[in-house]
Parts: structure tokens; C-alpha cells; sequence
């Protein structure tokens, strides 16, 4: 990024570190929470240190200047990780925390830039035969002020894993998908040239169901970004289990965002630390600050 320097506002006062892009990183962090990982009856077990360190090293090494996340715990291990990227040079002074009752499975969103407002969506059911069922992690909903004339919205999901349920994981999946378009189908109806990001997990393939879901199938139309990698390689998710590599990870932008893109920057890290961070990689999407179309 050049030309960094710093405007200020006063009343309140807010600094805006003015720079030609911007950078947002998606990462799931693979249970960054208290969990039973040895098998003693109680969630009191973090993260292993080593896999935290990998963690922290990667987003320190990229820098985004907003970064969501997925299967963060709860809002004393969400601290302590902002504590452990502030140590190592990194300080998001704005940050949210979407908690859904389990401890494990939160989405957040750290920030350099202010947080205009939250509308997080925690509120959505689709029906399955007899069953009705929620979205799970809900919908992270913030708004960005990138500099005095330029903001975006984030909308950030973790769908459904493909672990199974007596329901269909597949079909649950499906259902979140179309739900998450939904919300992008309310807000492009209200303003049509917003600049709209969705990012996340969405646990699925580009060619499946729910991914042409979330690309707005019935509307509310979006670009896949899809980064690649420095060897071209897309793959987001290593399942060790198979030996498979997937795209599990993505961005979404709407078509008045779209223009801002700097696609030569946008890519999904690559980096040896991956393999010990979590089982997924980080993707990264980088936008100019100049608005094309108006907000």
C-alpha cells in the first residue's frame, strides 16, 4: 500500500489511515476456542499454543486491514486473541463478536477501519419436512468507513459443515445458502450500486447447490473473486483424512464493489505456516478506496 499517512476528524476524533487499497482477509481459524481436546468431559482446552502462534504469524505477516473469522470462541478467548495479534504489532481498534450459544463455532470481524453500524443476522429459520431449523452461526452484518468517502459492507456466514445429520447436511446447507442471498437480495433491492462483500466458509464446492445459492440463483446477483494462490492453485480446505483439497473459502462481491478490485493482489495465502495454523487457508480480497459508482 502506498502513500500512508493519516487524516483526522474531530468530534469525535477519528484517524483514517489513507493508503490507495485496502485488504480483507476471511480465515477459519479451525476451533481457535475452549474445547474437550483431551477427552476429560470439560471444554476447558484451547487452542495448542503452536497452532496460535502459526495463527497469529500468518495474519501479522498479511496485515489485512479488516479480517473476519470464523469458529472463533467465546468473548474471553476473542480477547485474548486480540491481545495476542496487538503483542505481535497488529491492533484492530474496532471489532465485533457474533456468539450463538456455542463456544466454538463464532464469527467476528476485526477491523483498522471504524464500525459504522451492525446488523448481525441471528433470526433466520428454514423448514425441512417437519423440522424448522436455524441457521446456526447466523450472519455477521457490519459497515465499513474505509476513509471519509469510501465504505463497504461485510457480510460474513460460516455455513453448515458437511458432518452428518439425520436432516441432510447437504440440503441444511442448501438452506442457509439461500437464506445468506436472501439478506443480499434485501440490501441490493434498497441500494442497488452498495458495495456489498460477502465472505466465509460456505463449506461446499463452486459447482454445488448452495455455492449457486450464494451466488444469487434466484437474484441478487454476485462475482466469485476466486483468488488463487502464487502457483495458481485455488484450494482453501486440506481434509487429511482423504487426502483432499477443497475451495471452502470465498468472496463474494456485489457489482457496485466489483470496479474497486485490485485482482493481482487478491489472493489466497500461500505459506508453510498454513499446515500448522488450521486446516484451512486464509484468502485475501484488495480493493482500491476510490468509489466508481457512488454510495
Amino acid at each position: 500500500m502506498r502513500g500512508l499517512f493519516l487524516l483526522c476528524l474531530a468530534l469525535p476524533i477519528i484517524c483514517w489511515p489513507q493508503t490507495d487499497t485496502f485488504s480483507v482477509m476471511t480465515y477459519n481459524l479451525r476451533q481457535y476456542a475452549l474445547t474437550d481436546r483431551d477427552g476429560g468431559g470439560t471444554p476447558d482446552d484451547p487452542k495448542p499454543e503452536k497452532e496460535r502462534l502459526a495463527v497469529t504469524a500468518l495474519i501479522v505477516k498479511e496485515r489485512p486491514d479488516v479480517l473476519t473469522v470464523q469458529e472463533m470462541g467465546d468473548a474471553r478467548v476473542f480477547t485474548q486473541f486480540r491481545d495476542e495479534l496487538r503483542a505481535a504489532g497488529l491492533d484492530y481498534p474496532y471489532a465485533e463478536l457474533l456468539e450463538r450459544g456455542r463456544r466454538e463455532i463464532n464469527l467476528a470481524v476485526l477491523s483498522r477501519f471504524p464500525i459504522l453500524s451492525v446488523q448481525h443476522r441471528t433470526n433466520e429459520w428454514y423448514s425441512i419436512g417437519e423440522a424448522k431449523v436455524p441457521v446456526a452461526r447466523g450472519f455477521l452484518d457490519v459497515e465499513l468507513q474505509v476513509n471519509p468517502k469510501y465504505r463497504f459492507r461485510l457480510l460474513a456466514a460460516h455455513l453448515k459443515s458437511k458432518v452428518y445429520s439425520p436432516l441432510g447436511q447437504t440440503e441444511m446447507r442448501r438452506n442457509e445458502a439461500r437464506l445468506l442471498n436472501k439478506v443480499v437480495r434485501g440490501i441490493l433491492d434498497e441500494h442497488p450500486d452498495i458495495n456489498l462483500l460477502v465472505a466465509g466458509d460456505f463449506n461446499d464446492d463452486y459447482s454445488s447447490a448452495p455455492l449457486r445459492e450464494v451466488g444469487g440463483r434466484r437474484g441478487g446477483e454476485l462475482t466469485d473473486l476466486r483468488p488463487t494462490d502464487s502457483a495458481g492453485d485455488v484450494w482453501t480446505y486440506f481434509y487429511g483424512a482423504v487426502d483432499g483439497y477443497s475451495r471452502f473459502d470465498y468472496f463474494f462481491a456485489s457489482k457496485g464493489m466489483l470496479p474497486e478490485l485490485v485482482r493481482e493482489q487478491t489472493r489466497v495465502v500461500r505459506d508453510p505456516l498454513t499446515q500448522e495454523a488450521s486446516d484451512h487457508r486464509p484468502v485475501i480480497a484488495v480493493f482500491r478506496t476510490t468509489d466508481q459508482n457512488g454510495f
